[in-house]
């Protein structure tokens, strides 16, 4: 298992040569380890699941993150350096749990101009508030949540703010209200609902079906030609996710990595 080293000068073909094979990849136990995030990010980019009738762009979540990159330190400073560059956005996300996605920043500009493409041919007006809130918002506000008024504020840079801006933005999915205080709103990715209703029910079903077996495990090898029948998520995306998250462990045998499930 090849370990990717960290930045250097030398990093950038590589990034791109990394890029450009990443979906090639045969096996989750091919690229379980690297030590640099950006480069592993770029390559769970790459392998973000096709998933018919989603119009999503391509996300990576916290947990993939650690699952791979074993210093969780290195993680999240590395991860607030990228944020800070403006290099991707991190998005709080709705699952019940503290479940947090990764969008490189050109990703997510991309999915909103498809909303404002679609809001444009269905003749919904105020428009304009899209076009104030990637130049004015986005630019200034690099956090995952904003309050109203600050909002409010950045907004009028563009032009004079209408209650009806706001919600033009909630509806469009681009924002949602905080639930413990109103006045709050968190950044969103647009259309995301479908797919974090496979990933509730795809982790469910990974850990049912683990439990089923003696010892609650299996080898990799055979987890990995499974077909999900809850989740339009492929298994090695979930199967990343539970691991980061701890809810799987991995244990190295003679015979391959044996995937289990963490005892309570």
């Amino acid at each position: 298992m090849e370990n990717i080293p960290e930045s250097s000068s030398r990093g950038t073909k590589r990034r791109r040569d990394e890029d450009s094979d990443a979906g090639n990849t045969s096996s989750l136990e091919d690229d379980l380890t690297f030590t640099d995030t950006l480069v592993a990010l770029r390559i769970m980019r790459a392998q973000f699941p096709h998933v018919h009738k989603s119009s999503v762009e391509p996300f990576i979540l916290k947990s993939q993150l650690y699952s791979i990159v074993k210093d969780r330190t290195q993680v999240d400073r590395e991860l607030e350096s990228l944020r800070r560059d403006k290099v991707l956005r991190v998005f709080k996300l709705n699952t019940g749990q503290d479940d947090h996605a990764i969008m490189f920043l050109d990703d997510y500009l991309n999915q909103i101009d498809h909303v404002v493409k679609r809001m444009e041919e269905k003749k919904i007006g105020e428009c304009e508030a899209f076009g104030w809130f990637k130049t004015h918002v986005l630019d200034s506000k690099l956090e995952p949540g904003i309050n109203h008024q600050e909002l409010c504020s950045l907004l009028s840079l563009g032009g004079k703010v209408k209650d009806s801006h706001i919600s033009l933005l909630i509806n469009a999915g681009i924002l949602t209200r905080q639930l413990i205080d109103p006045n709050m709103y968190w950044f969103a990715i647009p259309n995301i609902g479908s797919l974090l209703k496979g990933l509730v029910q795809g982790r469910k079903e990974i850990i049912s079906l683990l439990s089923r077996h003696r010892y609650k495990e299996m080898m990799l090898a055979s987890l990995e030609k499974k077909r999900l029948r809850m989740s339009p998520l492929d298994i090695r995306f979930l199967l990343r996710d539970l691991i980061g998250s701890g809810h799987l462990k991995t244990d190295q045998t003679p015979t391959g990595l044996i995937i289990r499930v963490s005892k309570d």
